[in-house]
């Protein structure tokens, strides 16, 4: 006989502890609120980094090097709904167009906000940012917060998991929420393999001055290292994400500026003119890893624990919100049908829903590193046929851009 929610609750600590308050973790906090005033749900969320005061917001001073990302049109609405897109949006830098193309190829696709019907296609927004409104949101809410600690032990139990933590609490949850990024290890302490296939390809990222206004345009290109792309940051800067084979980057990110300007001159062009100066340079080699059990009878894997991409398409985070509002749908829907939180008629609904985006976007951005990785003979050329059909035919081109964007899945 099942038991009831009353049951269940009175053996509780918490109806819910999210593990993470990173970007992942803190918008599952704050798409919880209107559910945590509806239910009296009591949650917790556990983050390792301590997380600083918050200054006010005039006297925020974005650094040069800050690590930024593209948020989708579809996340900018998502977040729209977590109410906290007014004041993201401060820091925010539109992007209006889209340009497509291979190095030493005639062949280009070009997407455009106007010709969408949208005011931008996405954002660029520094993480550091987009992290301290989340937790601003956050101290409006009636969460707890276990910060800095660590889960030392996540034990299944009869309603749910025990956790203890490095501060000496002790919590039991009937739902706990894995979105540490995979990095504490609890994955692996649970037993929760993951799939993971390496690119054998790293990621060169940094800020770079540019001599020209960007005008709002992102560039993707392809060459025969690897994909590079180049978003739009505030005044005449941009992001830059620059892939390698892995073992190749060691010795570009140790050059001087000056040689290192050269290089990504030689290897970008000068469609945003001339390149002026570089911040701190990032290396991050990139693997497609995905979770075996995003699921499980009390437990539920998000963001990056779950599923990390190549970033050739900018899909990483954009994925990931869309499964926390999904979480918080179904979580929803199995309150109303008097389901336990970590029930798995619940979470199995959940993850039926996810499965199906997760694998339309890694059939996209792995096909595209694939697809752009291949040297056959006549293959650069119908890659270049291709962006060329491709920014000709125009519904083929938008609803492209629709799926990239998160509008439609």
């Amino acid at each position: 006989m099942q038991q009831s929610n009353q049951a269940i609750k009175g053996a509780l600590t918490h109806d819910i502890v999210i593990v993470g308050g990173g970007l992942v973790g803190a918008s599952l906090g704050c798409a919880l609120a209107p559910l945590i005033e509806r239910y009296g749900w009591r949650v917790a969320i556990i983050e390792s980094a301590p997380i600083a005061d918050q200054p006010q917001e005039n006297v925020w001073q974005p650094s040069f090097d800050a690590r930024a990302s593209a948020i989708a049109e579809g996340s900018a609405q998502r977040f729209q709904q977590l109410g906290v897109w007014e004041a993201m949006r401060g820091e925010a830098t539109p992007i209006k167009r889209i340009h497509i193309s291979e190095r030493g190829r005639l062949g280009a696709t070009r997407l455009s906000a106007n010709e969408l019907g949208v005011a931008a296609l996405g954002h660029v927004i520094p993480n550091a940012w987009m992290g301290r409104v989340l937790h601003q949101r956050l101290t409006q809410l009636p969460l707890e917060w276990h910060c800095p600690a660590k889960v030392e032990r996540l034990t299944p139990v009869a309603n749910g998991h025990d956790l203890q933590l490095s501060d000496g609490s002790q919590l039991t949850a009937g739902l706990t929420i894995l979105a540490d990024g995979g990095r504490s290890g609890l994955k692996e302490q649970l037993g929760i393999g993951s799939r993971h296939e390496s690119y054998q390809q790293t990621a060169l990222i940094a800020h770079v001055g540019v001599s020209q206004p960007h005008r709002g345009v992102a560039y993707e290109r392809f060459t025969s290292q690897g994909p590079m792309a180049l978003l739009p940051l505030p005044g005449q800067a941009m992001e830059l994400i620059w892939t390698h084979p892995s073992g190749s980057e060691t010795a570009r990110m140790e050059l001087p500026e000056r040689e290192f300007l050269l290089q990504l001159q030689r290897a970008f062009g000068d469609r945003v003119g001339r390149f002026t100066r570089v911040g701190t340079r990032h290396a991050y080699p990139l693997s497609l890893v995905t979770a075996e059990e995003p699921v499980r009878p009390g437990l539920a894997v998000l963001g990056n624990a779950a599923h990390a991409l190549h970033p050739v398409a900018g899909q990483g985070f954009n994925l990931a919100l869309r499964g926390v509002m999904d979480l918080v749908e179904a979580l929803e829907q199995g309150e109303q049908a008097k389901r336990p939180l970590g029930d798995m008629i619940t979470l199995q609904s959940f993850e039926k829903q996810r499965s199906r985006d997760r694998a339309n976007v890694i059939r996209f951005s792995d096909g595209l590193v694939r697809l752009f990785g291949l040297s056959f003979p006549l293959l650069p050329h119908a890659r270049a046929a291709g962006l060329i059909g491709l920014n000709l035919v125009g519904p083929l081109r938008r609803g492209l851009a629709r799926r990239a964007m998160g509008l439609e899945r």
